[in-house]
């Protein structure tokens, strides 16, 4: 069994099992409602890390997890991201990590979220229009003055983050990545020899027929679903991996959770290593309407 809990930056411990926001819906309604319930059921359920972001809504997303959870329990962590910004009135978004726009951003979310400080910000995308240098900077210049805790980078290179790293700690990436989808391992790989959280967004995916029946397999053998199977495999494939599964729904909360407990066996856990990166890669969750694909999350 891996162990549950990951400190980030050495410091800030979390249960490496998470909660991705995104696909809770914002308008009012009962959607909302069941929203927060969502919410809330996942910090009874034991999560402590919780991840948002502007885009999310452009700023919904983080006033929902305010509205179901302020005040915050001990020890929760909400993380959110900021450097994507609407370029015009159809809603249409573009990377801009111009530092006027990530103050204003950053200071947007610490009202939103109610708070003096977040503890880990990241960056949403690198904005290429932007030398790099400057949209890190910004974020240390916001560490300095105590309004942010640690930062984040998220879908970024090896030399991103290396580049990164020249100028601040980085505490966490955030880069696509699961079980049939490793294009990143080089990423993970440099995060785990520094002791970076490696955040894996679309955590879970299906793939072709084969890979598709091998994980049914497993899970039947295992008395587990198939996204449990997913979940379970990322825990075990390092150890600084925390999985931010998201979901609207408090059954699928449930089941998602639940992938903390289960026990592969060597075996099991073999027969997924063998399972290569296929072509086409299709969310699991898809059809159920909570899916692990994020578009441009």
């Amino acid at each position: 069994m891996s162990s549950t809990a990951f400190r980030i930056s050495g410091d800030l411990e979390v249960r490496r099992l998470g909660f991705g926001a995104m696909h809770l819906p914002t308008e009012p309604g009962p959607a909302r409602e069941n929203s927060l319930a969502v919410a809330r059921r996942a910090v009874e359920l034991g999560v402590t890390l919780i991840d948002t972001a502007y885009m999310y809504g452009w700023g919904a997303n983080e006033e929902l997890l305010a509205d179901a959870l302020y005040p915050y329990a001990g020890g929760l962590l909400i993380t959110t991201k900021v450097g994507v910004a609407r370029s015009g009135p159809s809603g249409e978004w573009r990377l801009d990590g111009r530092p006027a726009v990530l103050r204003d951003q950053v200071e947007q979310a610490l009202r939103r979220l109610r708070v003096e400080r977040i503890e880990l910000l990241q960056l949403h995308r690198v904005d290429p229009d932007t030398p790099l240098a400057d949209q890190v900077g910004t974020l240390r210049d916001l560490r300095a003055e105590g309004k942010i805790g640690r930062i984040g980078l998220s879908e970024v290179t090896v030399d991103q983050l290396d580049q990164a790293r020249r100028i601040v700690d980085i505490a966490s990436v955030q880069n696509r990545y699961n079980l049939l989808d490793r294009e990143h391992e080089p990423v993970l790989a440099a995060c785990e020899a520094a002791g970076i959280a490696f955040l894996p967004w679309r955590p879970v995916a299906w793939g072709e027929s084969g890979a598709e029946a091998e994980i049914a397999s497993v899970a039947a053998e295992l008395d587990a679903t198939p996204t449990q199977v997913a979940l379970a495999w990322l825990l075990g494939r390092s150890p600084v991996i925390l999985p931010i599964p998201g979901t609207g729904r408090i059954g699928h909360l449930e089941e998602n959770l639940a992938a903390g407990r289960l026990d592969m066996t060597p075996a099991h856990r073999d027969r997924l290593d063998r399972l290569t990166e296929v072509a086409q890669v299709r969310p699991l969750g898809h059809d159920r309407g909570d899916g692990g694909g994020e578009g441009a999350r």
